[in-house]
């Protein structure tokens, strides 16, 4: 089967169980193992994953990246940004991870990946895929929300010259449809661009088509996120009340195909309109949910029987 060269596909740490909440935490598998699995299962690039979880040094990383092949796509750094308090700290985190970033970079070059500090609200994290506007950002907290997202986009444009995307994820303020639709509206297209996550945007839509979503973002979509939701798990989440948590741990974001995301029609999406970059698989394996290279296989297979 031939393999769309415009579309190489890459896998992240959190596959392998290592997640940037407190309240997923397992037995983290370690990087060397994450790495050589990543890349015996087919994957040709990756993300960071926490700080402190791959080498922190550049010269260090970039030998461990290309002795398996890999290109690094990107790093993940949230950001309090309700709490104009902490933007100064969150540009710190951010410059100190871009400056990684950019010293280890092959081709493409990585994005620096902001977020909302998602998990940290209570409100947000307990009602995550099926939030009510009343439960938003109010008009001056999106100004100061979109001013920090702006003004760290433009530090690490600045000094590195990499480019920011916002990740939009349930149990963060920038969640549904229209918040994101709101944030991108603040801020600058020629600064911010959206990484897309397919099962985050199904989850925290209540089950809108991802193929709607990336109609509504369109130019604003710079870099993909490929993940599933599993309907059935998130019907019973939102009958029962769970919270983002939980609904995590009982496999709300499942193995590719075996969810209601239609990569089929995502793919035929980005290819009419030129997309180029690489996709990036993320699924959220923790402890008993199976084995995380087996889960990566059956991901990379699952994305060959659609040609990428």
């Amino acid at each position: 089967m031939n393999i769309r060269k415009r579309f190489p596909v890459g896998n992240a740490p959190c596959s392998w169980g290592t997640l940037e909440f407190e309240g997923l935490g397992g037995e983290q598998v370690p990087w060397q193992r994450m790495l050589d699995e990543l890349a015996e299962t087919g994957y040709t690039g990756t993300e960071l994953g926490d700080w402190g979880y791959l080498p922190s040094e550049a010269g260090a990383l970039r030998r461990e990246l290309d002795r398996r092949g890999l290109t690094m796509l990107g790093a993940f750094v949230p950001v309090a940004f309700r709490d104009e308090g902490r933007h100064a700290a969150g540009q710190e985190t951010a410059l100190r991870t871009a400056r990684l970033l950019s010293a280890a970079a092959g081709q493409p070059a990585p994005f620096l990946v902001l977020a909302d500090e998602n998990g940290s609200d209570p409100v947000r994290t307990g009602s995550a895929g099926r939030v009510k506007p009343e439960m938003g950002l109010l008009g001056q907290e999106w100004k100061v929300f979109a001013r920090g997202v702006e003004r760290i986009a433009s530090a690490v444009k600045r000094e590195t010259g990499l480019r920011t995307v916002f990740h939009h994820h349930c149990a963060g303020f920038v969640e549904t449809p229209e918040e994101i639709r709101r944030l991108l509206s603040l801020t600058s297209p020629e600064l911010v661009g959206l990484v897309f996550d397919t099962g985050h945007f199904v989850y925290g839509s209540g089950g809108r088509p991802a193929e709607e979503g990336l109609e509504l973002y369109g130019e604003r979509v710079w870099y993909m996120h490929f993940k599933d939701c599993h309907p059935e798990v998130a019907a019973r989440a939102r009958k029962e009340g769970w919270d983002y948590f939980q609904a995590v741990r009982h496999g709300l974001f499942c193995e590719l195909g075996k969810g209601s995301v239609d990569f089929a029609s995502v793919v035929k999406w980005l290819e009419a309109r030129g997309y180029g970059h690489y996709v990036l698989v993320e699924q959220d394996v923790l402890p008993g949910m199976g084995a995380p290279k087996e889960s990566a296989r059956r991901n990379r297979e699952y994305l060959l029987s659609l040609g990428i």
